[in-house]
Order: structure tokens, then sequence, then C-alpha cells
């Protein structure tokens, strides 16, 4: 099947370039998009309860917030009240309120004591009190899951505080290695915000040599080299990072800017620069699928710098895994041009629109993105798909010429892969061919190859056994694509074989049961095999599957003419 082939097509350009209630926040500048229940001013208890979770259902952070702080008030002996409106004003982004209803010892278990200790010393750093932030830190120690957190934030804390000893002291990791590193930069910083420079190159040099992570930290210590002066110490470690990785866009726009002759970012302020920090735990608590925790730091992150574009990118990230695909684009549509991650926001941006009505939206995007960021590769790449998305073959393929024609021998598998899609759809097969066999060739293992070029050959009744040894292999890598299991049903079904092709799509079918190219595949596999009833009820399935014009007209065609008028397929490689 090819259909899911494009979409692998689509991957491969995002990869070139969740948590509680699905909160929405007015930080992210979404509207709802569904009316929440209203409690009126003389609801009950629990009228304001249920609404409050209504809110929360619905992804309405802010009204989760009021409803439940409400009810706290009106029932302020209720610990479970209290830490949900707790709970519901952080993970919606509204930090400031957060800290003013985080639950304390009388009234709360440990671990929100905890947590509510930390949002308070993030919310008094961010308004300038650095003195309540580190007595808040420093007082009884915030113990598992929030000691990184404090460890990383107290630096930050006493520096605004004024206390430069406790400031530029490397706090306890506890064994932790990236927290380790996350200190070192700290102090790196703080030394140099200190005025002491020579202590300030010895820690980053320290970071550089013996951090795991060193190229995280590159950008960084170019930056500080430029500031300082050593315009040309600060291009050797970009060259260094970028011959570890070339595609590192923050160390591309640093190199750029170096030799555009530009001033380097200022130093981190004391907010921007405990918002870093408190970003790796953010990350941790991600990657270990915490997601509510996860979540709550990027919301303390952002209540300490709002311009935190990673942040805002895996908000969005958490967003879309929890379904709330509005808060997920607010999120993405944070990162302006010129950050370095803005293309990474735009490439998840146009992920979320996956509905064949979308192409439209899909294209400005693309089209926005390039004349924000002209000739770069990554958004020309986003342009390329998205042309093709709106069955604009040709000038996809096109687009890509450029970007092959640019990066000559170096130009990667994907690129070819991507081409030869758009050429096969523009009906050049010929030329889609060559490109599909050379990505095979610098890529001999990608499924997505294999299985496209093995279903061209076998829809068109060439290398038909050849090809369905190519879809056979690009299966057994993965082994639930219902997409390869259709292309190896159609191969059984241009071989003749109907048992063993019915056998194949129904499995297709229960992988992928929504998608309509599947389904009509199966109906012409009932028909050859004599079951008329079942490819009719298949056909009549499809309808409703919302397919396209051609695969519509095709079907409704079969379901009056009584079945396929021949053994030949007529939309399966046009459709998608």
């Amino acid at each position: 099947m090819l259909k899911s082939s494009l979409l692998s097509a689509s991957a491969a350009v995002l990869a070139a370039v969740t948590l509680a209630g699905c909160m929405t926040t007015s930080s992210v500048g979404l509207r709802p998009s569904q009316p929440v229940a209203r409690a009126d001013d003389n609801a009950s208890l629990y009228g304001l309860f249920l609404a409050g979770r209504a809110a929360m259902d619905l992804g309405h952070g802010q009204e989760a917030a009021d409803y439940l702080t409400r009810a706290s008030e009106a029932q302020p002996g209720e610990t479970f009240l209290k830490e949900s409106a707790f709970t519901a004003a952080l993970v919606a982004g509204d930090v400031h309120r957060a800290a003013g209803l985080a639950p304390d010892a009388s009234d709360s278990t440990q671990s929100m004591q905890k947590l509510g200790r930390l949002t308070q010393a993030v919310d008094d750093l961010a308004i300038g009190d650095g003195r309540r932030a580190e007595a808040l830190l420093v007082g009884d120690p915030l113990g598992p899951p929030h000691r990184s957190a404090s460890a990383l934030l107290l630096p930050w804390a006493a520096a605004e505080a004024g206390d430069w000893k406790t400031a530029l002291s490397l706090q306890d990791a506890h064994g932790d290695r990236l927290i380790t590193e996350v200190s070192l930069l700290n102090q790196a910083l703080l030394f140099e915000r200190n005025h002491r420079y020579a202590d300030a190159d010895a820690a980053f040099r320290k970071l550089m040599t013996d951090g795991d992570g060193a190229s995280l930290y590159t950008a960084s210590y170019g930056e500080y080299l430029e500031r300082r002066g050593r315009k040309a110490d600060a291009d050797a470690i970009y060259v260094a990072a970028l011959k570890a990785d070339p595609t590192s866009h923050g160390v591309l726009a640093a190199r750029a800017r170096l030799a555009a002759g530009k001033a380097a970012p200022a130093a981190p302020s004391l907010t921007e620069g405990a918002a870093q920090a408190l970003l790796a735990p953010a990350a941790l608590f991600l990657a270990d699928k915490q997601q509510e925790l996860g979540l709550a730091y990027l919301r303390l992150v952002l209540r300490l710098d709002p311009q935190r574009d990673e942040a805002w990118l895996l908000v969005g990230d958490s967003m879309a895994q929890a379904g709330d695909v509005e808060a997920a684009r607010g999120a993405y549509n944070h990162p302006q041009p010129g950050s370095p991650d803005y293309l990474g926001a735009r490439a998840r941006l146009i992920e979320t629109y996956q509905q064949t009505s979308d192409a439209p939206i899909v294209l400005k995007l693309a089209e926005d993105t390039v004349k924000a960021s002209p000739g770069d590769p990554d958004a020309l790449t986003l342009l390329a798909d998205a042309l093709r998305t709106s069955e604009r073959y040709q000038d996809s393929a096109d687009v890509l010429d450029q970007l092959i024609t640019a990066r000559g021998d170096a130009a990667s598998w994907d690129l070819y892969y991507m081409r030869g899609v758009a050429l096969e759809q523009a009906g050049q097969w010929p030329a889609a061919e060559r490109d599909l066999k050379k990505a095979l060739s610098l890529k001999p293992d990608e499924p997505d190859i294999l299985n496209y070029l093995g279903y061209s050959w076998i829809d068109r009744g060439e290398q038909v056994k050849e090809g369905k040894a190519m879809i056979e292999k690009a299966l057994a890598t993965k082994p639930d694509s219902g997409a390869i299991v259709d292309s190896l049903g159609w191969a059984y079904y241009r071989m003749g074989d109907y048992d063993q092709s019915v056998q194949q799509l129904e499995r297709a079918t229960e992988l992928e049961p929504a998608d309509a190219e599947i389904n009509n595949h199966l109906g012409d596999a009932y028909w050859r095999a004599g079951r008329r009833t079942e490819a009719g009820f298949q056909w009549r399935r499809v309808l409703t599957l919302q397919p396209d014009a051609k695969l519509r007209a095709e079907v409704e065609a079969k379901l009056r003419d009584g079945g396929p008028a021949d053994n030949t397929p007529k939309s399966s490689v046009a459709a998608g």
C-alpha cells in the first residue's frame, strides 16, 4: 500500500527538521473549543467540583482552577479540594495562582507540600524575591522527586538574594550525572555574572571536557566566548560541534550569527538561567513517562522565562500526546522566526493537521515557514511535503531537485525517497523508480522504501515476485504495519492467490480499520474469492470512511456495475 508510505514520507520530513486533564492556559492564547458547564454564584460545593472537573476534561485550565478554587474556599478544611485547585492552576500554567493555593503542612500530603514549596519558590524568584525563594529551598530540604530541582534553582535564588557564596557553590547532585553537569553550567554562568571570568572559563572547559553531553553546552560556551571578544575560539568550538552533528540548529544559528558579525546574545538573566536549569528535570520526568510532573515543571520553567522555546515545544508534545490538539498548536506557535526551535516547532505544528481537508492549511504553514527562513533546507523539505499533500506533485519534485542538487553526494536517502514518491504520483514512473532505487541503495533495509518500491512494481505487474520479497522483508521489520500487510495482501491478489489475499487483507483492516484504501482492497479480494456479499459490505464501508473523490468514484462504480472490471486496481497507486 502506498498511502501510509506517503505518510512515512511526511514522517521523514519531521525527522529531518501527558498528562492530567489536557490543560489549556490563557498564556497559550487559546479559546475554548466547547462550552463549559457553568456553576452559578450559589452553586453547591458538589456543583463547583463537577464544573471544575468538566472544565479540566475539556482542557479549560483557567476555568477549572476558578471552579476548584471556589470549591476549596467554600470548604477550607477539605484537603482534596485544595490540592485539586492547586494542581489545576499549576498544570494550566497559572503559577502565581498555584503558589497562593500551595498546600501547607496542616492540610496536605508530603508530596503535595514539596511541590507547593517548589512552586512558591519559583513564583518568588519570578517576581524578584530571592530571599524568600532561597529560604524555601534551603529550609527543610526538598527530597525526591524534587531534590534535583531544588539543587538547580538554589544558586539562582541565592544570587537574586545577594548570597554569592551559596550561588557559586556546586550543589550535591546525589550521583545524578545530568544534574551534576547542569550545576556546573549554572556555576559557569554565575561566575560570569559575578565578573569572575577565569573561573567561568574553567567551569565551561571542564563541562566541555567531562560532560557526557558536551554538545548540549556548546552554544552556551560559544556565546560566553563571543561576549568576551574571543570570536576565533567560539568559532573553533562551533566547527568542532558541527563535525559531530552537522544538523544542530542551535550551533548552526550561532555560527551564522558569528559569521554575519552580529553581537552574541546577552548573558542570561537570573530568571532565564533558573528556567534553563529547571528544564533538565522537566525533560527527565517526561522521559520517565511522569507526564503530569513533567508538565508541571514546564509550567514552572515558563513562569521564569516565558520565551523559553524548548519548553514550549515540550508543552506542545505533551498536549499532543494527551489529545489536546488545540493546546498543542498554541504551544507550537510560540517559537518565532530566528529561534533555533522555530523550524522544529513548525514541523510539529504541521504534523497536527492530519486530515485530507487540512492540506490547504498545511501548505500555507509551509509557505510561511519558507518565507520566514528563506533557503533553509528543513523549511524547503516541509514545503516539498506540503506540496505533495496538496497533490502538486511536480512542484514538490522541483523543490526536492533544489535540495538534492545543493547537497550533491551528501544528499540523504529520505530526499531521494520523497522525490521518488512525488514523481510516482506525478505519473513519471521511470524517474520515480530511479529515485526509489537510489534511496534503497543508500538505506537497503528501510521498510518504507522496500514497501513503496515493492508495491509499485506489483501494482504495475512488474517484478511481482521480487516486489513481494521486498514487502516481506519490510514486514519483518514492521510486523504490525497495516499498510505493509496490505501490500502483501495485494501482492497475493495480483498473483491470483485470493484466499491468501483475503487472509492478509483481513489482518490489515484489523490493524487499520478506518483506512478506506485497505477496506477497498479487501472488498476486491472478497469479490475475486467468490464472497460477493462481503465484498459489497466492504465497498459500502469504504464510502463511510471519507475516501478521496477518485476512490469514491471507483467504489461507486463497483457497487453499480457488480465488482471490479478486471484484475487491475484503478486507484491504489494514486490513493493518499
